[in-house]
């Protein structure tokens, strides 16, 4: 069989590919079982006690379609981050906001840039509506804002990708190096700052909503899904200007926000203390994937965010098959896709009975890989 004759010229030369494999389908096609889910940078600790109960309320009115406009959403965000609900634009997930921008932005064969490495469903979209990106390398493990300008302006991007903390590798940089970035961004140049693991960075590391607010250029994109714990739930929203939040309206998908995931996030926005303790027990899990990596004798990389990149001291080969290992003990993580960062496998934040599995295996995966 084949497919259908009149696809577009883009979509028949795209092949077909899946940014990330889930554990899922690695279960499915492997015949294993996943004991420690520890690869997705999800948030093992689960959403607070109120909000599983107001998802559970939210079920029983799950026959209807939710607000198009978000308006409560909306109100609630706005009040927490003190800007106007003007400034937002929410959406299902980073992910589905990520391929909004690059469709108001990018026609075929416009320039994109990012750095080398990071977040591969960004490349997916830009791909997607036949963008051309082009990129540069990280340096010293994280992404080289420097690097990052100077091919921006050579190659006259119109988008610009940018995550501050950085995923795969969990480094930053602070607020105030960041908005000067930001700053001498080209105008013609629009700027997506995905702070998908803000919460979790140390004090400093995210600019104040005032200092780009008023910046035409910058899209700052948010999530739900690490701290919080809603990642199943899909609710991400971008802050910017009036205008540029009113621009999603155009092309997004209205009811695309489901009822549940409304009820979520706004009772996650009112249990600030559960979220406190949420982000105490990912530093403290952060803690104690380090003190196994170290144990073992790899390296850990300081981490802003819920996962910890971990150098295993050679190529990617290495790195994969101690993925691979792991997965046979149930343990599933991931690891960055691009040399020299594929040197690192990368293990997110989990309960003590995941870290059990972690520190238990390790040890017998490294041995079989070193074994003669």
């Amino acid at each position: 069989m084949t497919g259908f004759a009149r696809f577009t010229p883009l979509l028949s030369s795209l092949p077909a590919t899946v940014p990330f494999v889930g554990p899922e389908a690695i279960e499915r096609n492997r015949h294993l079982k996943v004991q420690a889910r520890i690869g997705a940078n999800e948030s093992g600790f689960g959403p607070a006690p109120s909000v599983l109960e107001a998802i559970a309320q939210a079920a029983r009115e799950t026959w209807k379609y939710a607000d198009p406009e978000n308006f409560e959403l909306k109100q609630a965000l706005a009040a927490h981050l003190g800007c106007r609900p003007e400034n937002l634009a929410i959406g299902e997930g980073i992910d589905s906001l990520l391929g909004h921008i690059v469709r108001m932005v990018i026609e075929p064969g416009m320039t994109v840039a990012t750095s080398l490495g990071a977040y591969p469903t960004f490349n997916f979209h830009v791909a997607g509506y036949g963008g051309r990106l082009v990129t540069t390398p990280y340096r010293n493990d994280r992404e080289d804002l420097d690097g990052l300008l100077d091919l921006v302006r050579r190659e006259n991007a119109a988008l610009v990708y940018l995550a501050n903390p950085d995923n795969p590798m969990g480094s930053w940089w602070d607020a105030e190096r960041v908005v000067e970035f930001a700053k001498a961004v080209p105008e013609t140049c629009l700027l997506i700052l995905d702070e998908a693991y803000c919460e979790t960075a140390p004090d400093g590391t995210t600019p104040p909503i005032a200092a780009l607010i008023d910046r035409p250029n910058v899209m700052r994109t948010r999530t739900f899904s690490k701290a919080y714990g809603l990642a199943g739930a899909r609710i991400g929203y971008v802050i910017s200007t009036f205008e540029n939040a009113q621009a999603f309206d155009k092309i997004r998908h209205h009811f695309g926000m489901p009822r549940i995931s409304i009820a979520a996030a706004l009772a996650a926005l009112q249990d600030q203390a559960y979220l406190g303790e949420a982000i105490a027990a990912i530093k403290g899990s952060r803690e104690r994937i380090a003190a196994i990596a170290r144990q073992n004798g790899l390296t850990p990389l300081a981490s802003a965010t819920n996962f910890v990149a971990i150098d295993c001291g050679r190529d990617g080969a290495y790195a994969r098959a101690i993925v691979d290992g792991l997965m046979e003990h149930g343990v599933f993580i991931r690891m960055p896709g691009v040399a020299p960062l594929n040197r690192c496998i990368r293990v997110s934040a989990g309960i003590d009975a995941d870290m059990a599995l972690l520190e238990e295996a390790l040890p017998q995966v490294l041995r079989a890989l070193d074994r003669p």
